[in-house]
């Protein structure tokens, strides 16, 4: 069965998708932006001074860090429509099944030589504090820059989302899973590095183990991950990301359409210090 898909003209998410994520617990669509949504996604990302306002450090105790900056609702910008777009928010809404929100949206920056890494986790290992009782969730992880084993992919273990939630604690700033229940699952569950071009596009989901090694290369890795949650599934506890409602998609042209670069009104910059499952490093 494939995980691999390739987005093209008249792309819908279809049963062939939804069925590789429910058996491997992710897939990926290569080419979900092309160069002209990419360059658009880009400048929004470098120029706006609102990015590097809120973004903080999270270390990974081998004095490395990488930065983050998190927000709550997708917005208007072009990064906005990125996230409500027919081609992700739909696609999400196949693979789960169902109405979804928006969580939360994040860059992740691991800088050349810098960037620091993520030890095994899942991501539900700590949404699950946040009073979101069942996993049904997953990510959205879109390569701006390429992904490599040099510049630190991401690593999953193929099927391990079936593995259950595992125990997680504090390694440094991060939460990480388990170790030692990681390795016995290493040793059933295939590790795959996700090498990815700029545009292609990860959908994965939240007990899905996975991990990235430092930045040690010359080249940059930055990439914009959103979270999407069921609607059904809203959180039961107040915390440090607002309830949702149902995403409002847009179309797929919408990308190419959007003019605002600059202007984050309603995006809702997470405070790193009101989130309990990290420990910032700025």
């Amino acid at each position: 069965m494939a995980t691999d898909f390739r987005y093209k003209a008249g792309f819908k998410a279809n049963d062939d998708m939804k069925k590789a994520f429910d058996e491997y617990g992710y897939i990926i669509i290569r080419g979900l932006l092309n160069t002209a949504e990419l360059n658009k996604v880009k400048k929004a990302l470098e120029e706006n001074g609102e990015i590097l306002k809120h973004s903080f450090g999270l270390s990974d105790g081998n004095n490395r860090k990488s930065r983050l900056c998190v927000w709550s609702h997708p917005g208007s910008d072009i990064t906005g429509m990125v996230s409500r777009s027919e081609r992700v928010a739909g696609t999400v809404e196949k693979l789960l099944g169902g109405d979804v929100y928006h969580y939360h949206s994040k860059l992740m920056m691991k800088e050349a030589q810098t960037g620091g890494c993520f030890v095994w986790h899942q991501d539900y290992g700590y949404w699950y504090h946040n009073g979101l009782l069942k996993p049904d969730m997953l990510a959205v992880f879109m390569a701006i820059d390429r992904c490599s084993k040099e510049n630190g992919c991401l690593e999953i273990l193929e099927k391990s989302h079936k593995c259950g939630r595992i125990e997680h604690k504090f390694v440094a700033g991060q939460i990480g899973a388990d170790l030692d229940r990681v390795e016995l699952i290493k040793a059933t569950c295939k590790h795959r590095y996700v090498e990815l071009e700029p545009g292609d596009t990860l959908f994965f989901h939240c007990n899905l183990l996975h991990n990235s090694a430092a930045n040690a290369s010359d080249k940059r890795r930055w990439v914009l991950i959103t979270a999407f949650n069921t609607l059904d599934n809203n959180s039961v506890v107040e915390h440090h990301h607002p309830p949702g409602t149902k995403i409002d998609i847009v179309s797929d042209d919408a990308i190419l359409a959007c003019t605002n670069y600059s202007d984050m009104t309603g995006k809702r910059f997470m405070d790193p210090l009101a989130n309990k499952t990290i420990k910032v490093d700025n």
